[in-house]
């Protein structure tokens, strides 16, 4: 008994959710729909649109890069479009995990 006492002192919120039945349940995709740069090896590293989103820790940061990207011309309205209805339903890390920075320093480049 003191044992169940001490994990709900450590524990207050963890324990409400175990002992009410309130355990939230999130379906976990990996999935990627948009396609990467090619497999080519490359001599300069010039990153993709996913690469800026690949960063981002929110949506909303994802939807500035593309709104961004699209007025420099950088990307089109289609590939607009489709990024950020993927973003609406599939969510941010449908795009890959996220690249912390100095990620190509420490892992190359064209690694994931």
């Amino acid at each position: 008994m003191s044992n169940h006492r001490e994990f709900r002192d450590l524990f207050p919120a963890l324990s409400e959710e175990l002992e009410n039945d309130g355990t939230q349940k999130l379906k976990i995709d990996g999935v990627r729909t948009m396609e990467e740069e090619s497999e080519q090896p490359q001599t300069h590293f010039v990153p993709s649109v996913i690469d800026y989103i690949r960063r981002c820790d929110t949506e909303e940061q994802a939807v500035e890069i593309v709104d961004y990207l699209l007025k420099r011309g950088e990307i089109t309205r289609k590939e607009a479009r489709a990024i950020k209805t993927q973003l609406r339903t599939q969510g941010l890390r449908s795009f890959g995990s996220k690249k912390e920075r100095d990620h190509y320093l420490h892992h190359g480049i064209g690694s994931d």
